[in-house]
């Protein structure tokens, strides 16, 4: 293990597209949304270790999930749990936790990594991150992993890198905000777009140079803390000034304006897991494409729908298809997949 090796687990999310299996009180991060046996969070920080020592992997999540993530990953100390006590987006947190690994270790490199995405082929993933932190290592670089596209999806952001780097690793054009569908299916065409997974890899040193650059005013208000930074004052420091910081996200603070920004197009299967269509994608099939979780089914005329209850719960359907139905304490969904985007819309118009 590299001692200089660092990871940063964003676990903040609610998933609300994923409801209600995901809710505020319980985010999809913190269930076994596949029947794996483990959690999300507990895949990634698996995953994670086996690269990266356990004693430098971070969790950044909200401060009521604080608990969970205890519970969840018994290997991780409270010192290791960096409590958001306010929803800040991702550029905050990240410079939070990069001054934070600086005062530790100025030569560390790291990865951000969402806690709920799925990915099998674990060591292609660590053989890719492996390529990034080596050269994370030689060059002033800020890294993403890119995802290849397998369809024209207008719900990812996507990354644009230059046609005619022959290299592993390619220089990074721009990034593309989430297209419509015409707009993605030039994106595929033309074979230099990646989708934008969210797993960015650099040195503290680069991260907080272009913070420093970029965010001027961001980056001196969590300057301000930096002595109090792994003492028993940080948590102080911290719920009396995050809530200050700017609501932005990463892509839109730092990568989106920084020109030593490169990708590697990843080699392993991937899935973010951010719908339910999406869960649909992974989970095992029946002979009409009917995806079943815990539920005993009874299907006639039904196809291509994801189907999510208590365990052995009777559910029989006649005439649906591509629909989400999931029964979940006291609520009932049965929701057209195609509108699967909606969700987090209800979940909002509930909460008024």
């Amino acid at each position: 293990m590299n001692k200089n090796y660092y990871a940063i687990i964003m676990a903040g999310g609610v998933g609300s597209r994923f409801w209600p299996v995901s809710t505020t009180e319980f985010p999809k991060q913190f269930h076994d949304m596949l029947g794996s046996g483990d959690t999300l969070i507990q895949k990634t920080f698996s995953r994670l270790s086996q690269l990266i020592p356990v004693e430098n992997i971070l969790i950044l999540t909200n401060e009521k999930y604080n608990s969970l993530v205890l519970e969840q990953l018994p290997l991780v100390k409270q010192e290791q749990v960096l409590l958001e006590p306010a929803m800040r987006n991702t550029a905050p947190c990240i410079l939070y936790a990069s001054l934070k690994i600086k005062k530790q270790n100025p030569d560390a490199l790291m990865v951000v990594a969402p806690s709920d995405h799925w990915i099998e082929d674990e060591r292609t993933f660590t053989e890719n991150l492996q390529h990034c932190f080596d050269f994370c290592t030689k060059e002033n670089a800020l890294m993403t992993l890119g995802i290849q596209p397998t369809f024209p999806n207008t719900g990812f952001g996507y990354i644009e890198f230059d046609k005619k780097d022959t290299n592993s690793i390619k220089k990074v054009n721009q990034f593309r905000e989430k297209p419509d569908f015409e707009t993605a299916k030039s994106f595929l065409a033309s074979g230099n777009f990646l989708w934008n997974g969210g797993i960015f890899i650099w040195s503290v040193k680069s991260i907080l140079e272009a913070f420093e650059k970029f965010q001027p005013k961001m980056n001196t208000l969590f300057l301000k803390g930096f002595e109090s930074y792994n003492t028993k004052e940080e948590q102080s420091f911290i719920d009396q000034n995050y809530g200050l910081s700017e609501d932005v996200s990463i892509d839109y603070a730092v990568m989106e304006n920084a020109k030593n920004v490169y990708v590697l197009p990843a080699t392993f299967d991937w899935n973010d897991l951010g719908t339910w269509g999406s869960l649909h994608e992974k989970l095992h099939k029946d002979e009409n494409n009917n995806a079943v979780v815990n539920a005993t089914v009874l299907l006639n005329n039904a196809s291509s729908n994801i189907i999510s209850t208590s365990k052995d719960k009777l559910v029989i359907i006649d005439g649906l298809e591509d629909f989400i139905i999931v029964d979940k304490d006291n609520v009932l969904l049965i929701y057209p997949k195609s509108k699967e985007q909606e969700i987090k819309g209800i979940v909002s118009n509930l909460k008024k």
